[in-house]
């Protein structure tokens, strides 16, 4: 419900925030990063945060993974878009993107305490951070590895490209 004031009519917005993702694959293994932060400090995500007022979406998850790894990544294209902190609890958005990696070292940076390079095979499971993080793992599991194009992520609450 809006609140509207009851004297001049104005409507307060609440505006949801917008946090930018990458699934950042080399085609044979992803990127995740173990959070050092709240929410779920210790649990593994994609590399992730808040988009600034100033930046459209794909520069912002390029400097967030920079920020995070340490690593300059070329972003391929939109994968999907999900509800900020979980399926129940819906208090923004969350936009993902693939990306692949171009140069770097990675090391952990800023609001992180390990990033990593998993397989298919290695992905910590029971000690992902957000139900996004597992559906989105769980979809680039089953696809094919390194696609020409983004194929985008199926599911009726995402948009794709």
């Amino acid at each position: 419900m809006r609140r509207v004031c009851r004297y001049c009519g104005f409507i307060h917005f609440v505006e949801p925030k917008v946090a930018v993702a990458a699934l950042v694959s080399d085609g044979e293994r992803v990127l995740l990063v173990r959070r050092a932060a709240v929410p779920r400090i210790g649990f593994w995500a994609l590399p992730a945060g808040y988009m600034d007022a100033d930046e459209l979406p794909d520069e912002a998850v390029a400097r967030e993974v920079a920020e995070e790894t340490g690593m300059t990544i070329r972003v391929r294209g939109l994968l999907g878009v999900a509800p900020l902190a979980g399926w129940v609890e819906r208090r923004g958005i969350l936009v993902l993107y693939q990306a692949e990696p171009v140069s770097g070292e990675l090391v952990a940076c800023d609001d992180v305490s390990e990033a990593r390079w998993f397989t298919r095979a290695e992905i910590p499971w029971d000690e992902l951070a957000f139900e996004s993080t597992a559906q989105f793992l769980s979809e680039w599991t089953t696809t094919a590895v390194a696609p020409e194009k983004p194929q985008g992520i199926q599911r009726s609450q995402k948009i794709r490209k």
